[in-house]
């Protein structure tokens, strides 16, 4: 069985932009220290690195699918320079009214990611996004949460979803320890 990262794009790969999506490449803006603790992650503590982002920008008709690709190829070319192999990126177009089983917080994504990859084990998975819905997604799939940046206010009863908060890239050594706890 193998371990899984999954990982949100925008707000923890890259700049989230407030009530805006990121419609082309010039808007894209990697978050600092990306690479080298992706490098980490996948070298000490996954065999995988998926990445599950919800992209409405697409079903808003604000981009299409084919631009959303070129992010996406230009993204994982950047991240492959340094090694960093992300093995495979789902998203979902639906809007939000839509209720598509594929739009996170449902977990539509991680059970493709099954599907593509048999031996996923969710129990030793992790994922690290930006928003309850992430985290949602985490304890749905069984998978452990990491709720990334400070941006995102968290009420009482949604603190049970999470396992850990990493503010920043800049705070990964902790991540790790906490990884190396857990496993």
């Amino acid at each position: 069985m193998s371990r899984t990262l999954f990982l949100d794009r925008d707000g923890v790969i890259n700049r989230l932009l407030p009530n805006d999506y990121v419609k082309n490449w010039g808007e894209f803006e990697f978050l600092p220290l990306i690479r080298e603790s992706l490098s980490v992650l996948k070298n000490e503590f996954f065999d995988r690195i998926v990445v599950v982002t919800n992209q409405q920008g697409v079903g808003k008709k604000l981009m299409t699918e084919a631009k959303l690709q070129e992010i996406h190829d230009q993204m994982l070319a950047y991240l492959n320079e340094k090694a960093v192999l992300i093995d495979r990126i789902y998203y979902c177009t639906a809007l939000t009214r839509e209720n598509s089983p594929f739009r996170k917080p449902e977990i539509g994504m991680a059970l493709q990611a099954k599907k593509d990859f048999p031996d996923l084990d969710f129990s030793q998975s992790c994922v690290i996004g930006d928003s309850i819905s992430d985290m949602q997604f985490g304890r749905k799939a069984g998978l452990r949460s990491v709720l990334f940046g400070t941006h995102t206010p968290v009420a009482e009863a949604e603190k049970p979803l999470i396992d850990y908060y990493l503010a920043d890239w800049g705070n990964f050594s902790s991540l790790c320890q906490f990884l190396r706890y857990e496993s």
